[in-house]
């Protein structure tokens, strides 16, 4: 299969070009920065992308790349440290800029390329360096700059580019087009991926690592657990998945009953529904760190995991989870070293899922995946509308949307507070408008006035973003009357609530949660 093969410089956005290149059914893998080019690597391969990265070129422990690369003759796209580090190899020079660029960015096209065949003259960016090209290696010629800084260029004689933006983001305009551009134009390589085929790939890649053995799906409820439910059923025998659902405490308003009628669905043989609220109430007293909080989740939900398996006698079993690449690379846990935390995934950082990482034993048949593949998939296995299109909830739950300390008071208060707000986004026919909304519930009171008495109640934040991986994400654009309706509603019913603010933030900067 034709193959564009990317080089992971630890960059927050790198699976998203694997991600836009899928798409346009372009074959990708994904390979640590310092793999050695060899021929048996290089077997299939159209194309070159080197990612992005937290680094700087000019740091001692930036992250080089094999010379043999830029000898063999590929087609090469730099995707902005990938391009500062083009330049800086070849003879460029690249420096720390006091002017960032961040976020849009307007760019103007200079002359004609086939990167930007169909482009036109001129497009909305989306850009995230600190660094800037100041001088182009030789050779290289620009194509494409922003008010401040070069944007792109190509070399006269190989057939190297390099892009200061990143065009795997979707907020970026033309970004899918230009990647495509890349790949199968400049490239040449064949459209010959599909779902279908991540399907039999992966289904394949399961069945050889469990063999006959037993697997236990930590299941949520939630589309990414789910439909990983449904992959490993349609994959292995039926008795030897086993589903257990663990009641946090943490969870939604009613969400325990409804998990329950989709597992009984799902043509499972095993089901196990464990009530484990004060067990993890009871880790989480006293803590107001996000960080100690999801780690407290996350080591308690492995400890009920393994205990309630003890009582089921099943041994020599394999984990099995719903994690999305985007809960792996958030948490440091990409391709290869360079990768840095955002924030971590008690599905991923917690010490007792890196104990069973490292022996082999965990299974996630959705890890290279986002979430409108997630649901993509989905739809392929035969999930209901409901279920697919659910708003992600995050493992901890509640516990990272209550902001400071979590109480069992404090987690019935959000409850009733987020499913007002859910189901008013239905009713007004808003919630497939949004990719994710929710409520906080902030560590601060604020003076009211109830009747002709004064109170002192929470302030809830709500949250409402389109996205279409969860990687970048804009405010939703609320209409007010809406806003104030909902707002006034929560407020009028939650009597603990008495203020309501609404989050303006993107991501970047901020995160989708707030924890």
């Amino acid at each position: 299969m034709d193959t564009v093969l990317i080089l992971d410089f630890g960059g927050q956005t790198c699976q998203l070009i694997a991600r836009r290149l899928r798409e346009v059914g372009v074959f990708t893998e994904i390979v640590a920065f310092d793999t050695p080019c060899t021929p048996e690597l290089l077997k299939g391969v159209k194309g070159l992308i080197f990612s992005g990265s937290p680094y700087s070129v000019y740091e001692p422990e930036a992250p080089k790349v094999d010379p043999a690369y830029l000898e063999v003759g590929i087609p090469i796209l730099g995707i902005c440290y990938g391009f500062q580090l083009l330049t800086q190899t070849l003879g460029g020079k690249v420096k720390g800029q006091a002017l960032k660029e961040y976020g849009r960015v307007p760019l103007r096209v200079l002359q004609p390329d086939p990167l930007f065949e169909a482009v036109g003259q001129g497009f909305q960016s989306w850009m995230s360096h600190g660094d800037s090209i100041e001088v182009l290696a030789p050779g290289f010629e620009l194509v494409c700059e922003s008010d401040h800084h070069p944007a792109a260029a190509r070399h006269r004689s190989f057939k190297f580019w390099g892009i200061q933006f990143h065009p795997e983001v979707s907020h970026c305009e033309y970004g899918t087009l230009i990647l495509s551009n890349f790949a199968l134009g400049i490239c040449g390589a064949k459209a010959e991926w599909s779902m279908d085929r991540y399907l039999e790939l992966e289904g394949d890649k399961v069945k050889a690592q469990i063999g006959s053995r037993p697997v236990l799906l930590l299941i949520s409820g939630g589309v990414d657990s789910t439909v990983a439910a449904v992959m490993l059923l349609k994959v292995l025998s039926p008795e030897q998945v086993h589903l257990m659902y663990i009641d946090t405490g943490l969870m939604r308003q009613g969400e325990s009953k409804e998990v329950e009628s989709i597992l009984r669905t799902l043509g499972a043989r095993y089901v196990h529904l464990v009530d484990a609220e004060e067990r993890f109430l009871g880790a989480l007293k006293g803590l107001e760190e996000p960080e100690a909080k999801r780690k407290a989740i996350g080591d308690t939900f492995i400890r009920v995991q393994e205990q309630e398996v003890a009582l089921l006698n099943l041994s020599d079993y394999y984990l099995a989870q719903g994690t999305l690449y985007t809960d792996l690379i958030e948490s440091g846990k990409g391709v290869g070293k360079k990768a840095k935390v955002i924030k971590s995934h008690h599905n991923v950082s917690s010490p007792l899922v890196e104990a069973k990482r490292r022996a082999g034993l965990i299974v996630e048949p959705l890890g290279m995946l986002y979430k409108d593949e997630v649901r993509l998939l989905g739809e392929r296995l035969g999930l209901p509308e409901s279920v697919i299109w659910r708003h992600p909830f995050p493992g901890p739950g509640l516990g990272i949307r209550i902001l400071g300390e979590v109480t069992k008071d404090k987690c019935e208060i959000l409850r009733q507070a987020d499913g007002l707000y859910i189901v008013e986004l239905k009713k007004r026919g808003l919630y497939r408008q949004i990719w994710q909304a929710f409520s906080v519930l902030l560590p601060v009171r604020s003076v009211g006035v109830t009747g002709d008495a004064r109170d002192y109640g929470y302030v809830l934040a709500l949250r409402a973003v389109t996205s279409k991986d969860g990687m970048t994400a804009d405010v939703f654009d609320f209409p007010f009357k809406d806003l104030l309706e909902i707002s006034s509603l929560i407020t009028n019913q939650v009597k603990a609530v008495g203020r309501v603010t609404y989050d303006i933030s993107s991501k970047p900067p901020s995160t989708i949660e707030w924890e």
